[in-house]
């Protein structure tokens, strides 16, 4: 018995020094390049140890640690030249498997698979489809005006994403499915075959696509009851989608614009023999669903906080909507142009807290980098092959090098035409950028618009945070965490009617 202690002390110790064995023959591949330094990465599973200064990194490192980058670059022509090399710099996609619930996809391949798979997405987002996400969510926020808040003077809510996730899944769901959804829970019935509605499944997917990825099936199938309802979502969504590309291919084209007519109908031309199979096209479809309703959420939530923390900056906007629609007028797809200060506020929001912290890499080849400081001096970092080199957005983000006093709320800096595009990154860059992104713009600017038309923003009083500084308070209610995308904690807010 005693020899199976001395056993496992024995793989500990050979595994650590394997460990140090590579650490120092990481070093020495970078020429020994000054930084932080860290036993573990981002993702590996000593991550849960929390934050351990040259141990582990934790999980949420990536947004708070903005400053202090190992193995990242946080410079704008490095980043410029990684995201626009793809086949020098490719998506290490062992990292995204995890994402392809329903079958293969845009995000989780590489080579050929990607190339058809942004050849039958890319047209699905149409301009057609963008008028649709603009109509969708001025008549979605006109609802929760109306039927929810009842044009009360005052609402209050204890986490604003009880409203900006409704939001998100709304539009998703019509402009993504062509599935129209309400408010009202009991609007929503349960179709024959189904234990559960589209609403529902669509929501549980969404919201808890974290516990779908961390559980095994067979945890999901017999564990906790919420264990149990996602891996029930998970199947019920499945079936939906399959069941509406039976429909919509048997049935006579109709005038839709949804992101899941047009794949079908890109798929369905023939003219150069390039389709996909029904489950890549619920998978790329799925993926189009994740990527469009929790980062739409969050980052909204972070809009609306710092409106209400910085009360200037929104009244400045609300001068510029009043100006830009003087008649009170509903906003439409075609005002969104000259909307140009709900566009700062909302590209500000996403330099402060940009949805992905990470936008991984890894080289194909050896290859070197030339990396710049603040002082214009350059130096040349050799890159063996199979290293993974990581754009750091928010070191990106905040880096004063591209941007005055980065740590402050400034929408301004976006009405400049000469901001710096190379430095900011929430959508990547190159040709593996965010498909959605118009699609995720034109959503923002018109929720944000209806709201602050309507509503003046201010932070919930509290009685037991009556004496915090601004600081604090600020730290308070933009307090994040990173899930699958950066998520804000707890962001209470009172919305004031406008008269």
């Amino acid at each position: 018995m005693q020899s199976v202690p001395v056993l496992l002390l024995g793989f500990v110790a050979i595994y650590i020094i394997q460990k140090l064995v590579r650490y120092w023959s990481a070093l020495r591949s970078i020429q020994n390049l000054p930084g932080y330094r860290i036993l573990f990465r981002d993702v590996s599973a000593a991550s849960f140890l929390g934050s351990i200064p040259g141990v582990a990194p934790g999980f949420n490192a990536n947004f708070q640690d903005k400053h202090s980058i190992a193995l990242s670059t946080a410079d704008a022509d490095v980043a410029k030249e990684i995201t626009s090399s793809r086949y020098r710099f490719p998506k290490p996609i062992d990292q995204y498997e995890a994402l392809s619930v329903y079958g293969l996809n845009i995000v989780a391949s590489e080579g050929d698979d990607w190339k058809r798979y942004r050849k039958i997405a890319a047209p699905a987002f149409s301009d057609r489809n963008n008028k649709l996400v603009w109509e969708e969510t001025v008549k979605i926020m006109d609802g929760l005006f109306d039927e929810v808040w009842k044009n009360q003077d005052v609402v209050t809510v204890d986490h604003c994403l009880d409203i900006t996730l409704p939001i998100a899944l709304f539009v998703i769901g019509v402009a993504g499915f062509g599935k129209s959804m309400t408010w009202h829970d009991e609007d929503q019935g349960i179709p024959a075959g189904h234990s559960l509605s589209f609403k529902d499944s669509l929501h549980t997917a969404s919201v808890d696509i974290t516990i779908k990825l961390l559980f095994p099936d067979i945890l999901l199938k017999y564990g906790t009851p919420r264990l149990r309802r996602v891996r029930k979502a998970y199947q019920e969504l499945g079936v939906y989608m399959a069941e509406m590309v039976q429909e919509r291919t048997a049935s006579e084209k109709a005038e839709r614009h949804d992101l899941f007519t047009n794949l079908l109908e890109a798929n369905n031309d023939d003219s150069d023999g390039v389709r996909l199979t029904s489950d890549e096209l619920i998978g790329n479809i799925f993926i189009f669903l994740l990527a469009g309703h929790e980062t739409t959420a969050h980052t909204l939530c972070f809009t609306f906080a710092l409106l209400a923390m910085h009360e200037d900056e929104q009244e400045k906007l609300f001068q510029h909507i009043k100006t830009t629609l003087p008649d009170g007028r509903m906003p439409t797809y075609d005002d969104m142009p000259r909307l140009t200060y709900s566009m700062a506020v909302f590209y500000e929001t996403l330099r402060l807290f940009p949805p992905a912290p990470l936008v991984p890499k890894i080289s194909s080849e050896d290859t070197v980098l030339t990396v710049g400081n603040i002082h214009g001096q350059k130096r040349v970092v050799p890159v063996a092959k199979g290293t993974r080199v990581i754009v750091h957005i928010p070191g990106l983000h905040y880096n004063p090098r591209y941007w005055d006093d980065p740590e402050s709320f400034r929408p301004s800096r976006f009405l400049s035409p000469d901001w710096n595009r190379d430095a900011f990154l929430p959508f990547s860059a190159g040709a593996r950028a965010c498909l959605g992104r118009k699609f995720f713009e034109t959503e923002g600017i018109a929720a944000l618009t209806m709201l602050v038309s309507r509503y003046k923003i201010k932070v919930k009083y509290e009685p037991e945070f009556a004496a915090e500084s601004f600081e604090q308070r600020y730290n308070r209610i933009l307090k994040a965490y990173t899930r699958l995308t950066l998520t804000p904690e707890r962001v209470p807010l009172t919305f004031l009617r406008r008269s």
